[in-house]
């Protein structure tokens, strides 16, 4: 079967990603081809029965399993893309782990930085190459990732930062956090700021590299806040959701940009929150209380 345009959405057995899928599956066209990916198999198996179900579908949705900690298996994947359809048009990374509050950051760090961070990582550096002319390569994060929420110390470690570098320092704070230094050296209690941070410095860091390629080709690589979204992610962390977004209704600013005729250059390598670009520099960083409340 031709296929006319291709899109991948990690973590898309649940949540945001799933309405993702959902989306765009409703919005591109028959000939277009969907990708669900997700680590377990039978909610993979699931989720695309529900899309090809759904009354609104109209591309192919298919399943694969993808574990983005697995940085060859992300690999193996955008060079099948690449071989049998000549790239992918639509890369969104939205995979993340469960973060609770009911166990210590310290236990939690290493699943959490392994998908959130390791995980944008791979699939910036496997699906950047072979994004075809055109495309949109999306790594979902939050208004956490601005550099005004670390302290001034660790502003370097991530302004103007090659993708390698911005690797450094992740593990940097990994080694802080697991020697129970990370607190006392200035970096955030909850691991969801720095890890945010470097998500967002990750993009720029690949964005610097293909800015004027990607422009003359109408290609867009940025990071996106959804802002506050009812998810079992989000949940324990909010004690009032009666201002959050359903996934759907969060989908929709994220497809808008994904589905763009044209890019809006003021928006590539920036994090875009509901269309607008989140100033790089914005925030300040959190305290105890701030933390909790923080979108």
């Amino acid at each position: 079967m031709t296929v006319a345009r291709i899109a991948l959405v990690t973590g898309a057995n649940q949540g945001l990603g799933f309405a993702l899928v959902e989306g765009l599956a409703a919005r591109m066209e028959p000939d277009d081809l969907v990708l669900l990916t997700g680590r377990n198999a039978q909610r993979v198996t699931d989720a695309v029965s529900l899309v090809a179900k759904a009354p609104g579908t109209r591309s192919r949705v298919e399943g694969r399993v993808l574990d983005v900690t697995d940085a060859p298996a992300v690999d193996r994947l955008a060079t099948e893309l690449r071989t049998r359809y000549g790239g992918v048009d639509i890369v969104v990374s939205n995979a993340s782990a469960l973060l609770t509050p009911d166990r210590s950051q310290a236990e939690q760090a290493d699943e959490f930085i392994d998908v959130a961070n390791g995980g944008a990582h791979a699939v910036l550096r496997s699906f950047g190459p072979v994004l075809r002319p055109g495309g949109r390569l999306i790594v979902v994060a939050s208004s956490l990732g601005t550099l005004g929420h670390l302290d001034p110390r660790f502003h370097h470690l991530f302004d103007g930062a090659s993708l390698d570098e911005v690797e450094e320092a992740v593990e940097s704070w990994r080694a802080a956090i697991r020697a129970g230094t990370s607190e006392e050296l200035g970096w955030p209690h909850w691991i969801n700021v720095p890890s945010k941070v470097a998500q967002v410095a990750a993009v720029r860091a690949v964005a610097a590299e293909r800015r004027a390629t990607d422009l003359d080709r109408n290609t867009l690589v940025a990071a996106v806040c959804p802002g506050l979204v009812d998810t079992p992610l989000s949940r324990p962390w909010f004690p009032d959701f009666s201002q959050a977004q359903t996934p759907a209704e969060a989908a929709t600013a994220v497809l808008d940009l994904l589905l763009a005729e044209k890019v809006d250059p003021a928006t590539y390598g920036e994090l875009v929150r509901f269309g607008k670009v989140v100033p790089w520099q914005e925030g300040r960083p959190p305290g105890h209380q701030e933390r909790l409340l923080a979108e």
